[in-house]
């Protein structure tokens, strides 16, 4: 079953339990979708595009709700929150930062990676191995502290 067709599936579950946070959240998603098949006309989206696709609303909802926090506004960071979390089920599961960690250390390794100069090597082959599992910002800050040391 493709994202599109999992997204139908609980749009159809939330309005029979009119849960309006998860609602709206699955209705993002979904525009999202149709929004990147029209981009690529004649073309499925393929798994990696889904999931790059739901990262980057994860993103934004989370930068929203930092930006409300900074201000005061914790009324419009509750909201954002409540949907990253509908739309993290979407995601596939996240590693944690030690595996994390294990893989940019195999990655320095491999590459022979000496200092901060090496970091755009590592980074891309790290954010490829791990695409739709780990946070870029997470693999940057290990990346960093690796190489830094």
């Amino acid at each position: 079953m493709g994202l599109q067709e999992k997204v139908m599936t609980e749009m159809k579950a939330a309005m029979k339990a009119k849960d309006t946070v998860a609602l709206e959240s699955l209705r993002a998603i979904k525009s999202a979708i149709l929004l990147a098949k029209t981009e690529k006309v004649g073309t499925e989206l393929s798994e990696e595009d889904e999931v790059k696709l739901i990262q980057k609303l994860v993103k934004q909802r989370k930068d929203s709700a930092t930006i409300y926090k900074e201000q005061g506004r914790e009324d419009l960071a509750e909201p954002e929150l409540a949907q990253v979390a509908v739309i993290e089920k979407f995601l596939p599961e996240q590693l944690t930062e030690e595996e994390i960690e294990k893989v940019v250390v195999q990655t320095i390794e491999k590459v022979g990676a000496t200092g901060m100069q090496d970091m755009g090597k590592v980074m891309g082959l790290v954010s490829k191995e791990l695409a739709g599992q780990a946070d870029g910002k997470t693999i940057s800050t290990i990346v960093k502290a690796k190489l830094s040391s």
